[in-house]
Order: structure tokens, then C-alpha cells, then sequence
């Protein structure tokens, strides 16, 4: 029996990087697992993962940044699974740009992939959840949410966001048996920071105590403690593993 069997998952962003390895772990622990993403090749390389692992595993392909897509993606999960009993919200991107020139397009779109889909993904799931008073709700929030960042303000102002809607959503659904928290990752060897420009990687990394990025199996074990029960004492928190590049 692992720590999570018998629970139905959704993660979106799950076709690489932290949500994939999330989404491994949460099978290695016995939930059955959709995953959301763009990407509908690589999400299934993930699906096959899981189900190598024992469980069932479920890909779809969505825009979390538009409703009706997050709606639909929803719908199929149900279909599937019957009901949705955790959500990590992950899928998210990252450029960079500097306020005064930054075009607005390129600042909507961080607002809309980064922020207003775990809006529309939580929405959507949460109801479910507050009728069989258990779930768990985990975002994925960043550490520049806290210490923000030279030609980031607009995934900075971003995660920000994600962190003041986990708290206050955890006021609103924690006596209904739904736990809501976020994880703040610091930078991590994924293909989404393999992308940001090269000097300020260099910059970033120059900073950080431990002297390196991070690796995604050391983030999925926070998600995990996070989902299950012995993550109930969890509300409205902010997990910081960050190689120390802000100490909180």
C-alpha cells in the first residue's frame, strides 16, 4: 500500500520535468494519474511511465490557459477515473524581458499560462472535492515569487499571484477537507530553465549557496508529502527547496 493508492490525480504540465516526475512519484506511491499537457506525444511518454509503475495512467492534450479546453480536459479525467482527488498545478513557462520594454502580449501570456490557469484548473476540480470532503490542491509556485528578479518581474508577479490565491483559497475550503499549498522550487535543471538565456542562468546559478541547479526527483518528494494524509497539517504553505537562494 503506498501513500497515496486508492487517489485519483491530475497534473498538468506533466509531459516533462518536475510534473512528469510528480506524476511518476505519485504512481510510485499507487494513484492513478492524468496528465495535461500540450504536448500529447510526450504526454504519453509519461502515461507509459506510470503504468510501468503499476497504475493507471491517462494523457490529454489542453490549453490550461483556456477554459473551455480546462473544462473538456476535466470532463475526459472523470470519465476515466470517476473523480479527481488531487491536483497539482504545474504547467507553466518562463522568458524573460525587461519592464520597460517588455510588450504586453509577452507579460498576458505569463498571466494567462502561469496564473490564470491554476484559477481555471482548481475551479474545476474543487467542487467535487468539497462534496467528498477530502482533496488536495498543489500549486507550483517559485522562490522569485518571494525574492523577484532583474528581466523577470512578469513570472515573478506571476507566482506571486499563485501564492496569494493558495492562501486564500485555503481559508475557504480547509474546514472541507481540502488542503491547499504550494511548492517554490528554485531553479531547476529542466528544459523550461535550459531555455532561459544562457547569461542569465550563469548569473543565477553564480548565486545559489549549494552552487548548482537542482533535480526534479528533488521536488517531487515535497508534492508527495503534500497529497497525503500525512500532509493534512499542510495549509496555505509555501515549500521552500530552493538551494538557498531565499531563505524563508
Amino acid at each position: 500500500m503506498g501513500k497515496l493508492s486508492g487517489k485519483k490525480a491530475l497534473v498538468t504540465g506533466g509531459a516533462q520535468g518536475i510534473g512528469a516526475q510528480i506524476a511518476l512519484a505519485f504512481a510510485r506511491e499507487g494513484a492513478d494519474v492524468a496528465v495535461l499537457d500540450l504536448r500529447a506525444a510526450e504526454a504519453g511518454q509519461t502515461v507509459t511511465a506510470i503504468e510501468a509503475a503499476g497504475t493507471k495512467g491517462l494523457a490529454v492534450a489542453g490549453d490550461v490557459g483556456d477554459e473551455a479546453a480546462v473544462q473538456q480536459a476535466v470532463a475526459e479525467v472523470l470519465a476515466a477515473f470517476g473523480q479527481i482527488d488531487i491536483l497539482v498545478n504545474n504547467a507553466g513557462i518562463d522568458t524573460t524581458s525587461q519592464v520597460a520594454v517588455m510588450p504586453t502580449a509577452l507579460w498576458d501570456d505569463m498571466m494567462r499560462v502561469n496564473l490564470r490557469s491554476v484559477f481555471l484548473c482548481t475551479r474545476a476540480v474543487l467542487p467535487g472535492m468539497i462534496e467528498r470532503k477530502w482533496g488536495r490542491i498543489i500549486s507550483i509556485s517559485s522562490q522569485l515569487a518571494h525574492k523577484g528578479a532583474a528581466d523577470m518581474a512578469h513570472y515573478a508577479a506571476a507566482k506571486a499571484g499563485v501564492l496569494g490565491f493558495t492562501r486564500s483559497l485555503a481559508y475557504e475550503v480547509a474546514r472541507d477537507g481540502v488542503a491547499v499549498n504550494a511548492i517554490c522550487p528554485g531553479p531547476v535543471d529542466t528544459e523550461l530553465f535550459r531555455n532561459i538565456p544562457e547569461d542569465w542562468r550563469k548569473r543565477k546559478l553564480a548565486e545559489l549557496p549549494i552552487g548548482r541547479a537542482g533535480r526534479v526527483d528533488e521536488i517531487a518528494p515535497a508534492a508527495v508529502l503534500l497529497a497525503s494524509d500525512e500532509g493534512s497539517f499542510f495549509i496555505g504553505a509555501s515549500m521552500n527547496m530552493n538551494g538557498g537562494d531565499y531563505m524563508i
